[in-house]
């Protein structure tokens, strides 16, 4: 199994449910799901969702920890997790999908740009981490240190 699955298949799973072919695709497309709920939910209401998303993000970041290798010594930080990019993504997806044909073109424009360079970012992120060339940051709560 390919450690980080491609950009242009993330994409894919945040509009259409992958085939238990990748555990971050399958979760990618549940944060794509959990955010257009989010869209049409009120802003007091969302939670639930939020707590949803979070305990989805943690487990992306908790697979990682295991199946990529350990970046080497010298290797630099990244400032947000691989689960932060892709429930971006999925959001950032969601988003330019749903105001395809409601927002000016500008607007559109706009969401679809902000997208395919996150994309981009995801790709490189994932290039970078599976070489073992980029560290990631522990996000996933407060740490014990006694």
């Amino acid at each position: 199994m390919e450690p980080l699955p491609s950009k242009e298949r993330v994409l894919q799973a945040c509009r259409v449910a992958p085939h238990g072919d990748h555990p971050l695709l399958e979760s990618t497309h549940l944060l794509a799901v959990l955010h257009a709920r989010r869209l049409h939910t009120e802003p007091g209401e969302r939670t639930d969702i939020d707590q949803h998303r979070a305990r989805i993000v943690l487990s992306i970041d908790r697979w990682i920890a295991t199946e990529v290798p350990l970046p080497h010594g010298g290797a630099h930080m990244h400032t947000e997790t691989v689960g932060t990019v892709i429930d971006r993504l999925a959001q950032f997806s969601r988003c330019a999908h749903e105001i395809l044909t409601v927002a000016p073109e500008w607007a559109v424009h706009d969401a679809w740009e902000r997208l395919a360079e996150l994309a981009l970012g995801y790709e490189d992120l994932a290039y970078e981490v599976s070489a073992g060339l980029r560290r990631l940051p522990y996000l996933s709560g407060p740490r014990n240190h006694r």
